[in-house]
This record gives C-alpha cells, sequence and structure tokens, in this order.
C-alpha cells in the first residue's frame, strides 16, 4: 500500500505542475511566436537613431494612445511610448525628458482593428518596422499584434494581424499614397 500512495502523490504532484506551467503560458502577455520573432531589448531610441539597422525587423513596444488619424483603408495611431517591463507591461519611462518619452506611430487596416482600442489606457505592441518616419523622427510600424489594457493593468482586449508576414506597401512599390501625412523614408 505504500507504494501505491507514492504513486498517488508523485502523479498528483506531475499533474500539478504541467497544470501550473500551463496557466503560467496561457496567461501570457504576448505570444511567444512575437517574443521569439523580435528583435531583442529594442528600445525606441535605438529606433529613432539607427532606423537602417531595423528596416524590416518585429520589434516590441509598449504605448498610450494619445492620437489617431485614418483614410479610407488605413488608421494611424500616435502611440506616447511607454517602456515594456519583463512580462511586456508598459509602465511610465523614468525620465518624461529622455528620447524614451517620444512618440512612434502604427498602422494597421481600418476594417481590422476593434473600436476597443481607443478604450485601452496602455498597450503593448509587437509591429514590424516600415523604415519610414512621421514629423522627421518618429518611426512608424506596421501592426502585427496588440494587447490591450485598461486602467489598472486590467486585460482590456487582443488584436493580432491574420498574416504577420505581411508588410503593408502601396501597390506598385513608392510611397504610401493612401496614408495620411507626410512619410520620410531612411
Amino acid at each position: 500500500m505504500p507504494t501505491c500512495g507514492r504513486l498517488q502523490q508523485w502523479s498528483f504532484l506531475i499533474l500539478l505542475a504541467v497544470s501550473l506551467t500551463l496557466t503560467a503560458a496561457g496567461c501570457s502577455k504576448v505570444p511567444r511566436y512575437y517574443v521569439r520573432m523580435a528583435e531583442r531589448d529594442v528600445t525606441l531610441t535605438d529606433l529613432v537613431v539607427h532606423p537602417e539597422k531595423y528596416q524590416g525587423k518585429v520589434v516590441l513596444l509598449g504605448g498610450a494612445l494619445i492620437d489617431e488619424e485614418a483614410n479610407e483603408q488605413y488608421i494611424w495611431l500616435r502611440l506616447k511610448n511607454r517602456p515594456l517591463d519583463q512580462d511586456y507591461m508598459p509602465k511610465r519611462p523614468v525620465d518624461l525628458s529622455s528620447p524614451e518619452a517620444g512618440s512612434y506611430w502604427v498602422t494597421v487596416e481600418k476594417s481590422q482593428l476593434p473600436q476597443t482600442y481607443r478604450t485601452w489606457a496602455r498597450m503593448t505592441v509587437a509591429g514590424r518596422v516600415t523604415g519610414t518616419t512621421r514629423f522627421e523622427t518618429e518611426p512608424v510600424l506596421a501592426l502585427l499584434y496588440v494587447r490591450g489594457w485598461g486602467i489598472g493593468g486590467k486585460p482590456g482586449g487582443v488584436w493580432e494581424h491574420i498574416n504577420p508576414n505581411y508588410v503593408p506597401g502601396p501597390p506598385g512599390g513608392g510611397k504610401y499614397p493612401n496614408m495620411p501625412g507626410p512619410l520620410v523614408p531612411h
């Protein structure tokens, strides 16, 4: 009998460990797919200082919505940078006068983004660097994934692009004629 009891105890412990592991993985702030795809430890300052180094690459940034523009096809969201912590939660930068307190833009097709994004206090963004800027220094990302955060860090929603390898571009190349505002290629 003691052997059967130990076997049951070990089975219970293994089942508990597997359950906790699956629960922790399911609560991830950003899917592992995007974490593996993204360049490690890239900051907004890196994107502004060395845009050519990151063109076409996927990065993870945090932000708070401060402005938006739209046309028939695209929505452009201007985000105030909020650096991500080790759990991919956006936090205020330590120094509000530093380059990390700057802004960047994300663009997505209008029909895809849920209208709830306007209620998100902060966002965790996975985006592909387009190599263009707005207002001379604000990088533009093609949105691949976003997790919205409500007040107090409560989840606000998730949006994911259907094909994360797709980078939106104008038909026939050239500049983005359907997108608002001046784009300055690097």
